[in-house]
């Protein structure tokens, strides 16, 4: 059996990469990915909470299943289960500066889902959670995302000199494109 690979992980978005939009992981991309866990280390990043994200992707096991979950762009994440980051945009902007104009904020608005758009601090796009998988010596940073055009939301982390962008359009074309690359 092929060792698994120390420094390279598979990183996705969840809404239309691994899972349909707002829909629950299909078993047999949920069996493809455990099998793609032998061979390399395997982690989320999505822009929603984590309770939406683990709904999504089988319950509170999936902080075992993946070896990183990052949800809200990075600000909360795990590793191998452990909470390891935790932070809140009210750590950046004071609440009462939130009822305030946005033009002196320096925020970053983008698509989100299919029925929102995401506003943030700059800098607190996916590309947030990069940090802890360089912390961890993980060089090989492969990015799986569907909104990877300019103004979605996977744009920047897709586009970071960081990663390895991958486009997908659809849990299919994900799993299909990493059978291709990882599995041959």
């Amino acid at each position: 059996m092929e060792e698994r690979s120390n420094d390279t992980i598979c990183l996705f978005d969840v809404d239309g990469t691994l899972t349909e939009p707002r829909q629950v992981i299909k078993p047999e991309t949920e069996a493809f990915m455990a099998e793609l866990r032998k061979k390399v280390h395997i982690g989320v990043v999505g822009g929603s909470d984590l309770d939406k994200i683990l709904e999504q992707l089988g319950g509170r096991v999936a902080l075992e299943r993946y070896d990183y979950v990052f949800s809200e762009n990075g600000l909360v994440g795990f590793r191998n289960g452990k909470e390891i980051v935790r932070r809140s945009i009210k750590d950046h902007i004071p609440e009462d500066s939130l009822r305030k104009e946005f033009a002196d904020l320096n925020l970053t608005f983008s698509i989100g889902g299919q029925i929102s758009f995401d506003v943030f601090p700059n800098g607190w796009d996916k590309r947030y959670c990069l940090q802890f998988l360089e912390q961890d010596g993980l060089k090989n940073i492969h990015f799986f995302g569907d909104k990877t055009f300019e103004g979605g939301n996977d744009y920047e982390i897709f586009h970071d000199d960081r990663t390895k962008g991958h486009t997908v359009t659809s849990p299919d074309d994900t799993v299909q494109q990493l059978r291709s690359k990882f599995m041959q």
